[in-house]
């Protein structure tokens, strides 16, 4: 039954929503899911993902961009001074 203002003259009618069921409701759900990581191989063979630099070599499209042996030096006398304590 509509409803009609007369001071805003303005007709409002109700709004009928259906309950979904739950099988409705898991076909909606079943495209909603993780897509596989995009992984490439490096010029050393070492797996990646796209757009980041490669924690194994340090290079990035075909460039040496972090120098890794000084990484690892920096790591160990971390640890070695951690030892000391």
């Amino acid at each position: 039954m509509p409803l009609f203002f007369a001071s805003a003259k303005l007709l409002v009618t109700m709004v009928v929503r259906m309950r979904s069921n739950s099988s409705h409701t898991g076909n909606r759900r079943s495209h909603i899911k993780l897509s596989k990581p995009a992984l490439t191989r490096d010029q050393n063979g070492a797996l990646s993902l796209r757009h980041r630099v490669s924690p194994i070599s340090g290079m990035y499209k075909g460039k040496q961009v972090l120098d890794l042996t000084k990484k690892l030096t920096k790591k160990a006398k971390k640890i070695e001074e951690t030892e000391k304590k």
